[in-house]
């Protein structure tokens, strides 16, 4: 056997091409382990190309209302006439309240002047329809009805005289500032509930924004930051009808106590005038 086996050698290495020699198969090498510092660089750059995505992606305001859900979207929509009404009667009250102011100045201006009751009838008659003027009708209605009864010298009808007076007066001034201070109750209750109405919208739009996180099963912020914007949107809405109307709510409330104190000084001077009439006619 060992003769065979030389043999089968030499045989071997004399049919083998000249210059090679008899190799071994080995195991290639394993690849060299990746350095700290070519981990950090990958990151940097994976970071880099984030951030140069992340700035490339813009997103407005146009943009993130078209994509709003239907109850973000009707939270908007609510806020939004909310917001055009306050302001329409922001309009209607600058108005109202300075021609009320007008037509009592002048009122008051023109009633002052009379030293009777016949002279304050006479002059009134000539002015224009206003609140205040109303309220001296009602009064004078009453003071006629005082005549005709017979009552109006008697001393011992004066007190009841001058609170039936005053109370047709004071029933008129209310109508009056009543009619001043229509849709009142409306402004109130948008700047008491809007942001929450806004409120609502935004809760609602977080909700829908961790739903798709669950769906995507990413945690992503460039993936969720539209919803939640979108959602807080509506927050802004609610503070942008609330604060107007609050705005609109205490200015109408200012000129209408303004308007209150005015009526209220005339209701006094008719009164007195009345007094006056009587002392006159009785004496």
């Amino acid at each position: 056997m060992t003769l065979m086996n030389s043999l089968l050698m030499f045989a071997q290495q004399t049919t083998a091409p000249a210059g090679t020699t008899p190799t071994t198969t080995a195991a290639a090498p394993p690849p060299p382990a990746a350095s700290a510092a070519d981990m950090a660089a990958a990151k940097q750059r994976g970071a880099e190309a984030a951030a140069e995505a992340a700035g490339q992606q813009e997103v407005s305001m146009i943009e993130l209302v078209q994509h709003l859900n239907g109850v973000e979207m009707g939270v908007m929509v609510i806020l939004g006439l909310c917001a055009i009404y306050a302001v329409a009667l922001l309009f209607e009250k600058i108005y109202v309240m300075r021609k009320a102011s007008s037509q009592t100045k002048d009122f008051l201006a023109s009633f002052r002047k009379a030293n009777s009751v016949e002279e304050a009838e006479a002059i009134v008659r000539k002015l224009p329809n206003s609140g205040i003027k109303s309220m001296f009708d009602a009064g004078m209605a009453e003071v006629r009805r005082t005549q005709d009864l017979g009552l109006y010298t008697m001393r011992d009808a004066r007190d009841h005289t001058m609170q039936r007076v005053s109370s047709a007066m004071a029933t008129r001034q209310n109508e009056h500032l009543e009619d001043l201070g229509s849709s009142m109750t409306f402004l109130a209750s948008i700047g008491a509930n809007a942001p929450f109405i806004g409120l609502f919208g935004t809760v609602w739009g977080i909700m829908v924004a961790f739903v798709g996180i669950a769906k995507t099963q990413t945690t992503s912020l460039a993936v969720v930051a539209p919803g939640i914007a979108g959602a807080l949107l509506a927050t802004a809405a609610g503070l942008a009808a609330a604060i107007p109307a609050v705005l609109i709510y205490n200015f109408a409330a200012k000129q209408i106590s303004k308007q209150a104190t005015k009526l209220d000084d005339f209701a006094s001077e008719f009164i007195a005038l009345v007094s006056r009439d009587m002392d006159r006619r009785a004496g």
